[in-house]
């Protein structure tokens, strides 16, 4: 029920007025198991900066009818991320000129599976296409051993529930393991 949400597209300096928003929701969605997160805006603040100091950037924030701030989803051109995230890339010789970088997608839990999963990943593949990027990447992070999975934006969609749910699909997809 995706409809049932506005969903609000931000770039780069956009995002000053939604930093705490962004933050607080982070910090909330985190705090559950199984990540256990103890955040404070403070650090938030600092992290999201990455976000609003790069023009490319691209955040997606959902709200419900009352215009409460339900989910977001985060993602950036590899390139312009920070050494954390691009580093692992490069050492283990991915090209990280042509990739979209994709953050978290969070979503607050009584509105979980309503589709904003499907909405997020469709909002930041478009935008991947409108800076010419052909690639996404994500990482599966340190829970799944050092990995990171990607896709080229033409290969073809899954049409099972993995696929409709954002999964990446195994034809047309390249999984890199050994970076760290």
């Amino acid at each position: 029920m995706a409809s049932a949400f506005q969903l609000v597209e931000v770039r780069g300096p956009e995002l000053e007025p939604w930093i705490d928003t962004l933050g607080g929701l982070r910090i909330a969605v985190f705090r559950e198991f199984p990540y256990l997160y103890e955040g404070d805006l403070k650090y938030e603040r600092e992290y999201l900066r990455g976000y609003l100091d790069c023009p490319r950037s691209l955040v997606v924030f959902a709200q419900d009818a009352s215009g409460h701030t339900i989910g977001a989803t985060t993602c950036m051109p590899m390139a312009e991320e920070s050494e954390g995230f691009r580093g692992p890339f490069e050492r283990a010789g991915v090209p990280t000129d042509d990739v979209l970088y994709l953050g978290e997608s969070i979503v607050l839990p009584e509105y979980r599976g309503g589709g904003l999963g499907g909405e997020f990943f469709a909002r930041r593949e478009a935008h991947a296409r409108r800076l010419g990027l052909r690639t996404t990447a994500r990482s599966s992070g340190p829970a799944r051993g050092p990995s990171a999975v990607g896709r080229l934006l033409d290969a073809p969609r899954l049409s099972s529930p993995l696929g409709a749910a954002g999964g990446f699909p195994l034809e047309g997809s390249r999984r890199r393991t050994g970076i760290s």
